[in-house]
């Protein structure tokens, strides 16, 4: 049996009248740059993330460095986010010249520690980036209450965590700016790069929409410095077709965790495999992420062998990345980061995948610890 870590195809087979319909009538307009459906996805987005605005970006690595940027973060400020993340998080803090500072991460959920900010606050202390790690929003109230304290800017790194949930409240409307990506493989993706960011602040909505283009307002006319961050007409008009099916497929994935959860406990896999945690509100899973005690690298190429998909998100820290050397981290810095570098990986998960293909992967997770 073949079980793909993420099969588009099957997706697209369900919505794809719809989506040549969409994208033909933009053929005929031929409006490629922002435009109606930017506008019309914005709305919509900002409805289903329950803030006032959304500004539509050209990727989700660019919804985190306008946001850096329309915060005014830049050299001699530091930023504290989470070194067990994709690059885009740290590389985006790089990119606008301030600091990254690591706080170590929760053992059970891989979200950042709130309870380890506190102390890595400073002067220089300009933003916190906590990331929603596969699909599951932090634990937002004490990072809150600490960024009021400090009046420190919460930009969130809601990339894998469209439609989660925390205490009632989506991922994205909580920070001051929400950053979200529609790359192909998440749960809301596009059919190639494009992004989001969110707010309910007029000011930063401003800045926002002329950090865009250019920082131009009016056009060719420059009181700031953008970028070029603008999101396609026809990447937004793909993402409209999808995004009245996101709850459909948010359940799916959402019954496929259960699924796993029973398949594991009926083959008493418990003291072998780690299940991912749920916390305070709803995991919308864009990745079902397993801890592996012992022989990850082991099992995952068993289970290649077996036409089994599956990935290690992430391998190497970022205090560890070779190119942030000049911030002096060191292997024992955030002893929980490196755990799970070591111990996690990801399973099929996606809204198509059915019962059998799961208890496919179970049995061969079964097979190789007997053996």
């Amino acid at each position: 049996m073949k079980v793909p870590l993420l099969n588009l195809k099957a997706q697209y087979q369900t919505i794809k009248n719809e989506v040549l319909a969409a994208t033909r009538e933009l053929y005929e307009t031929q409006c490629f740059i922002l435009g109606p459906e930017v506008e019309k996805l914005e709305e919509q987005i900002a409805r289903y993330c329950h803030t006032e605005y959304a500004v539509g970006v050209s990727s989700g690595t660019d919804a985190l460095l306008i946001s850096l940027m329309a915060a005014e973060i830049g050299p001699g400020d530091e930023v504290i986010t989470s070194p067990y993340t994709f690059f885009a998080t740290v590389g985006s803090i790089v990119r606008v010249g301030a600091t990254p500072v690591f706080v170590d991460i929760e053992e059970d959920t891989y979200n950042i520690d709130p309870q380890a900010i506190s102390d890595k606050i400073t002067k220089k202390t300009k933003a916190i980036i906590p990331v929603h790690l596969y699909g599951q929003c932090c634990d937002m109230d004490p990072i809150l209450e600490l960024a009021h304290a400090y009046d420190i800017v919460v930009i969130e790194d809601a990339a894998q965590a469209i439609g989660a949930e925390y205490r009632g409240r989506r991922a994205g409307s909580m920070g001051d700016m929400g950053c979200f990506s529609f790359f192909p493989s998440k749960n809301l993706g596009a059919f190639g790069d494009g992004g989001m960011t969110t707010t309910s602040s007029d000011v930063l909505y401003d800045k926002l929409r002329i950090l865009r283009v250019h920082g131009s307002h009016p056009k060719y006319y420059h009181k700031l410095v953008g970028g070029n961050f603008r999101l396609d007409a026809l990447q937004a008009a793909i993402i409209l077709v999808k995004l009245p099916y996101l709850e459909q497929w948010t359940s799916a994935r959402r019954a496929n965790g259960r699924c796993y959860r029973e398949l594991f406990s009926h083959e008493g896999l418990d003291d072998f495999v780690g299940l991912p945690a749920e916390k305070e509100g709803r995991h919308i899973y864009n990745q079902f992420v397993i801890a592996v005690q012992s022989r990850r690298d082991e099992l995952k190429r068993f289970l290649n062998e077996a036409g089994i998909g599956t990935e290690v998100y992430y391998p190497v820290p970022m205090h560890l990345q070779p190119c942030l050397q000049y911030l002096n981290g060191k292997k024992g810095d955030f002893v929980q980061a490196e755990s799970a570098a070591e111990k996690t990986l990801a399973l099929p998960i996606y809204a198509e995948l059915t019962e059998e293909q799961q208890a496919y992967v179970v049995r061969k997770i079964k097979a190789f610890y007997s053996s």
